[in-house]
């Protein structure tokens, strides 16, 4: 009797016990970890390379006489003004910084400086003889080169997120070759010749778009790889060549002024290998 009275008492002990644990409040589950997504921004250094093409929009040379040479200008002798049409391929490097205000969208400035080489190197030759007015025959060699173009440019624009509108403007320099030569008959009669740095200005605008940091492109591991398709236009300015008398026969007088302008445009695609803030 004795068993049975504890029996029954400890399973009545243990239910109230089950029921007031059932009542207790239940230990809530652990929130879910929140990994933010990183926000793209543009602010970073970076470098890369560019190729394109290059043309001239200026394309006449303006040749005068000095003196009494002026007339065989105006007889048409020695031409004045001649096309000398450029253009040809371009390619290079560049490297810079940009600085966003704003992770995802928002304003972007920066600072570019590229170098490229550019096949703008033409020569044009033409003979004339008009016995008429002269009874001899003439050549007219004219050269313009311009091997290597670089620029050091402001760019400020606006980016939706991966993808940046900008414009850009500053300095541009380049490495220009001017020559002209006239024969009569056989000899050099006059002749002029100028290798220089040339310095001016550069403008334009463009487009550049990230690509994902794990592209295929991204051969250095950097936090980005970027495309961009580019215009910019260039002046270096006009200079007067001295085509000076050699002191061959035939080459009476000091000689003539033949005057050149170094201008362009490029238009050109870049890949970027960018460094920095993600």
């Amino acid at each position: 009797m004795l068993k049975s009275l504890l029996t029954a008492g400890t399973a009545a002990v243990l239910s109230v016990g089950a029921a007031s644990a059932a009542d207790l409040p239940r230990r809530a589950a652990p929130p879910p970890v929140f990994t933010p997504v990183p926000v793209f921004t543009w602010t970073g250094a970076y470098f890369g390379i560019n190729a394109g093409y290059t043309y001239t929009e200026a394309d006449r040379l303006s040749t005068v006489g000095i003196g009494a040479l002026q007339a065989n200008v105006n007889n048409g002798l020695r031409r004045a003004s001649v096309p000398l049409a450029q253009d040809g391929f371009t390619a290079g490097g560049q490297i810079g910084y940009n600085y966003q205000f704003t992770p995802g969208s928002g304003f972007v400035v920066g600072l570019e400086a590229d170098a490229a080489y550019t096949d703008l190197n033409r020569r044009r030759t033409e003979s004339i003889f008009l016995p008429a007015i002269n009874p001899n025959q003439l050549t007219n060699t004219y050269r313009a080169d311009l091997s290597f173009l670089g620029t050091v440019r402001g760019r400020i624009g606006y980016a939706f997120d991966r993808v940046l509108v900008y414009g850009t403007g500053g300095f541009a320099y380049g490495d220009v070759t001017q020559t002209v030569a006239f024969q009569t008959n056989a000899p050099v009669t006059y002749f002029g010749s100028r290798s220089r740095i040339e310095t001016g200005y550069a403008y334009g605008g463009g487009i550049e778009y990230a690509l994902p940091t794990d592209s295929f492109l991204n051969v250095f591991k950097s936090n980005a790889v970027t495309l961009k398709a580019e215009y910019l236009r260039y002046d270096l300015g006009s200079r007067n060549l001295l085509v000076a008398s050699t002191g061959a026969p035939l080459s009476p007088g000091v000689g003539y002024f033949t005057r050149f302008r170094t201008e362009g445009s490029l238009v050109r695609a870049g890949l970027n290998f960018k460094f920095g803030t993600f």
